[in-house]
């Protein structure tokens, strides 16, 4: 039976205009997005809403309420926008009695395949739109101004912050960047035809540097052929040796009759951490039908998380995507299981 196409093609006698683009194929990922924006006052105006004397009564506590209607909204009024399961919005004002201006403050967050800063960014305008609508009785000469998104998180694109700079309290709660600092790492390539250097060793290298960005020393770094028993040597000693607190090795993975790297985890480890194979799997699905056909594993070599991802480049950017945000977390738990040093 032929698999169904993602998209279909029509033969029709004119192109679309625009599309919405197709996420189907992206994983969901834990999103989140806060963006800010300010409104100017007149002195008047700026303490009726603090001490709440205007005559339509708490404007901070509507414009608050209208934030997270505008976030809940925001695909009724740009076209192109994914409805989304918004998990939460939250509204925040900071009134500023230096300057009379009032800076909003909107956070959403979604468990999604695509992100929230179009909910996050519409929240604002309608918290400002709000104060301004409350006020603009005392005085119609207000000023709304730099709307702007401050951070967003989640998908491939990780962290972002807005390269104007952000809040000292905002950059104080966001991830590291350097999750795998003081780490020591290791790689290890299953691979007949790379080791014989029939064609180069791709994987192993972006594995290098995706350690490397996250701040782990890859004190260990090897090719090797698809051989059963030079696999559980190398795997061996390049734990034992350098004391490793991940080895990731790439390849051998599949159905094939070559691919042994499972077999040779199971048989080598301490302790075989089958979860992680199983979450690699499942979360797969989302980038290719056939991923259950997939021999992904994990294990415990004495300290050492050893990870079998598959070979290729593109599987192994993908199973790094699923794993990555966590891995630095179960690192430190394996080591308050008994492991410390």
């Amino acid at each position: 039976m032929k698999p169904a196409k993602d998209i279909l093609n029509f033969k029709v006698s004119h192109d679309p205009n625009f599309k919405m683009i197709d996420v189907g194929r992206k994983r969901p990922t834990r999103r989140r997005a806060v963006a800010c924006g300010t409104i100017c006052l007149s002195p008047e105006a700026f303490f009726a809403v603090r001490d709440g004397t205007l005559p339509k009564g708490n404007v901070l506590a509507l414009a608050e309420a209208a934030g997270i209607m505008g976030a809940k909204r925001t695909p009724d009024f740009i076209p192109m926008c994914h409805t989304l399961p918004l998990d939460q919005v939250t509204v925040h004002c900071d009134l500023k009695e230096t300057d009379h201006s009032i800076d909003v403050y909107v956070q959403a967050a979604a468990y999604a395949k695509t992100g929230v800063e179009m909910e996050a960014l519409a929240g604002v305008n309608a918290a400002l739109l709000t104060i301004w609508d409350l006020t603009k009785g005392i005085d119609p000469d207000l000023l709304i101004e730099d709307i702007r998104l401050l951070i967003k998180t989640g998908g491939k694109s990780g962290v972002w912050t807005n390269p104007r700079g952000i809040p000292e309290w905002l950059q104080e709660q966001l991830p590291t960047a350097l999750f795998l600092s003081g780490k020591k790492a290791g790689i290890l390539v299953m691979s007949d035809r790379a080791s014989s250097g029939a064609y180069e060793d791709l994987s192993g290298a972006l594995l290098k540097d995706i350690l490397c960005s996250a701040g782990a020393d890859v004190c260990a770094y090897d090719v090797i052929p698809d051989r059963q028993d030079d696999i559980a040597k190398v795997m061996l000693d390049m734990c034992h040796a350098n004391k490793l607190d991940i080895l990731i090795a790439s390849g051998g993975t599949g159905p094939g009759p070559r691919d042994v790297t499972p077999d040779v985890l199971a048989r080598i480890s301490d302790r075989v951490l089958d979860g992680i194979g199983d979450f690699m799997r499942m979360e797969s699905l989302h980038y290719v039908d056939t991923a259950w056909l997939s021999r992904m594993t994990a294990g415990m070599i004495g300290s050492t998380l050893v990870i079998a991802f598959p070979g290729s480049p593109k599987a192994v950017q993908e199973c790094w995507e699923i794993i990555g945000p966590y891995i630095g977390d179960a690192l430190d738990k394996i080591r308050k299981q008994g492991f410390e040093v």
